[in-house]
């Protein structure tokens, strides 16, 4: 649990699902570059972001079933904005890909914090990226 002053807005948090096929990942990348755009996050870290979303995406595709979708969430906690990329039904074997591995390298090496697991969701990435200037 966050603590929040009295005063203090509830943080803002977007959302976003797309069928969990390739050519709706652009979708989450241009939604992605929007949210970070409103972060004092560089033009570089903004391309950073929208690579690391790609290959969350990409990872749950490889593991997601006939008609699932995608979902992010991204929200703004303690000067990070935090992502998550989950697909599936929480409780169903999602059966890895050999490239993941690889993909969850290149997302590792674009933001500061990622976890792969399966426990919510068939696939679920969590990643966080800390803000310039925050805490």
């Amino acid at each position: 649990m966050n603590a929040r002053l009295p005063d203090a807005p509830e943080p803002a948090i977007v959302e976003l699902r797309i069928p969990a096929r390739a050519e709706w990942v652009a979708v989450a990348r241009l939604a992605i570059a929007g949210v970070a755009s409103r972060f004092d996050f560089s033009v570089e870290d903004i391309e950073d972001i929208k690579l690391a979303i790609s290959e969350a995406c990409t990872i749950c595709i490889r593991r997601a079933q006939e008609g699932d979708q995608i979902e992010i969430l991204c929200r703004e906690d303690v000067g990070h904005l935090l992502v998550s990329v989950s697909s599936g039904v929480a409780g169903r074997l999602a059966v890895a890909h050999p490239d993941d591995s690889l993909a969850l390298v290149i997302v590792e090496s674009l933001m500061d914090r990622v976890e792969l697991r399966s426990e919510s969701a068939a696939c679920l990435v969590e990643m966080s990226k800390r803000i310039a200037g925050g805490s």
